[in-house]
């Protein structure tokens, strides 16, 4: 599995409350938002409601976002606890698969694990591309080493920017089962404008507009939630119609 008993038990909650502006533009006002711990909170909204500022936010990316509230975990603090998954892979086409999964500990001047890297990418079932460079990988195994970058960190707090939104169907709904399993116990924060990905991977989903969050009734039953199931689909199409609602 992807987590350990310690990282589990470790995980927080998030909370992030107030107003954030970015040269004095106002990104977002009027945000309560809680993050539950050991559970997945999903944000959807328009595009510059200011859902990746919240994860920069978390993530300690602050630099020229005013904030003007609160930020905080409930047990400890979020320095070194969060790790963000992005959109782009944002893997080194210098390197290979495994030094990219080490990289972590690279730039932080540590001896990299090169043991504990391999069984991660033989977690996200890329043992064997261990060596090759990028440039020999597809779409979907590129964003496996990601996550198996994501899980090298080992952090209770893991923010989700967009990690699959380029992916086909196919592998999107495959990383998505693989994430919800492999990220089981943490505290995750996900971005995404699909509403079948928050159905499926939400415990709690919100919908974000330039004044606040609208929260969105999730569907019985454990994540990852099944594609094709009536009540799955019924809650994608009604969240569909909810984004599709004009916001203040």
């Amino acid at each position: 599995m992807g987590h350990g008993p310690d990282t589990v038990s470790a995980a927080p909650a998030l909370h992030l409350s107030g107003r954030a502006s970015i040269a004095g533009t106002p990104v977002f006002s009027g945000l309560d938002l809680t993050a539950e711990a050991g559970e997945w909170t999903v944000l959807l909204g328009a595009s510059g409601v200011g859902k990746s500022t919240v994860l920069k936010l978390f993530a300690g990316l602050a630099d020229g976002i005013d904030l003007q509230g609160t930020l905080a975990a409930d047990r400890g603090s979020l320095t070194d606890n969060v790790a963000l998954m992005a959109q782009d892979d944002l893997l080194m086409p210098w390197l290979s698969a495994l030094d990219n999964v080490l990289i972590g500990a690279r730039l932080r001047g540590e001896r990299p694990d090169k043991t504990r890297a391999l069984e991660r990418l033989a977690q996200v079932g890329l043992e064997d591309k261990a060596h090759a460079p990028p440039s020999q990988l597809s779409g979907g195994q590129r964003q496996r080493v990601a996550l198996a970058r994501t899980l090298m960190e080992d952090r209770p707090v893991v923010l989700l920017d967009e990690p699959f939104s380029a992916l086909d169907a196919l592998t999107r709904a495959q990383m998505q089962e693989l994430s919800a399993d492999l990220l089981t116990g943490r505290t995750v924060l996900l971005v995404t404008h699909d509403p079948v990905e928050a159905v499926r991977l939400g415990h709690r989903i919100f919908i974000m507009t330039p004044t606040g969050l609208r929260p969105v009734p999730t569907p019985d039953g454990p994540t990852p939630r099944p594609l094709d199931a009536p009540d799955i689909l019924t809650a994608q199409a009604r969240l569909l119609t909810q984004l599709r609602e004009p916001t203040q």
